[in-house]
């Protein structure tokens, strides 16, 4: 009986929530760590999309991203930093719950064209199943960028992702460090010293 709901639910979201949120506009964004760039571009665009939730998932350091978005004037209470994944797989692990308690329906990917094609598979994977629509954004790089990308790794994440979806529309992992970006005391971070990415030209 536990499979067949897990099957009920899967087969609902990707087959009938999945084609009807495709067609519906952005109610949310999802920025993957790995540069700079990608936060900066987020902080560029956010006013086009003044209430959509943004979250950055394990991103550059938190007073660098609210410099970035202060210069920009971009909102701050809807920027949610999720502090607890160290890969790509677990971006969307811990961040796909929060846009479903979020209650986003479809998402903008921002990411490097570096770190395709394996996070826009993943994102599929990992949105699909929820029935939640995906629409990556990419976003030129300079230099190295954090995500370096190989057959192997590809495979192994893509791997893993459809592995994992099998039980993610029953399970709802949370990460305890997620901090909304007006919450960012910069006067303890100027004492505790900080330094951001060149890309920045945050000084």
């Amino acid at each position: 009986m536990g499979f067949g709901l897990i099957l009920s639910s899967l087969i609902f979201n990707i087959l009938v929530k999945l084609p009807i949120n495709s067609l519906k506009p952005i109610d949310g964004i999802l920025v993957l760590g790995g540069s700079i760039k990608r936060e900066i571009y987020a902080a560029q665009i956010a006013g086009q999309f003044p209430k959509t939730p943004i979250i950055i998932s394990q991103g550059s350091q938190d007073p660098c991203i609210l410099l970035i978005f202060n210069h920009y004037q971009a909102p701050l209470s809807r920027v949610w930093l999720e502090k607890c994944a160290n890969s790509t797989f677990e971006n969307f692990f811990f961040s796909v719950p929060l846009l479903h308690k979020l209650g986003v329906h479809k998402v903008k990917l921002i990411t490097s064209g570096s770190h395709l094609p394996r996070a826009k598979w993943m994102a599929q994977i990992h949105l699909g199943v929820r029935g939640i629509a995906v629409e990556v954004d990419t976003v030129s790089e300079t230099g190295v960028p954090g995500n370096q990308e190989s057959r192997l790794k590809t495979q192994l994440d893509v791997t893993r992702s459809l592995i994992w979806s099998v039980f993610s529309p029953l399970l709802m992992p949370s990460c305890s460090e997620v901090i909304s970006l007006d919450k960012v005391n910069l006067s303890d971070w100027y004492q505790e010293g900080f330094k951001c990415e060149r890309q920045g030209r945050i000084f």
